[in-house]
């Protein structure tokens, strides 16, 4: 039998980017250096107004 080739595709990324995970220390780790926050900061952030990039970094008054 013949199998379908696989395509790439874009799925999800555009999702993830606008997403802060709080428990991924690389992703708090650019957020705070992006934001000129600590660490501390943006997971408080997070966890306050949740994972959504923008309102996070409206909260971290970027």
């Amino acid at each position: 039998m013949a199998t379908a080739k696989k395509s790439k595709t874009a799925r999800g990324t555009k999702q993830d980017r606008a997403r802060v995970a709080g428990g991924q220390d690389y992703e708090v780790r650019y957020e705070a250096k992006k934001t000129g926050k600590s660490a501390r900061a943006v997971k408080k952030a997070v966890k306050k107004v949740g994972n959504a990039r923008k309102r996070v970094e409206k909260r971290l008054g970027r």
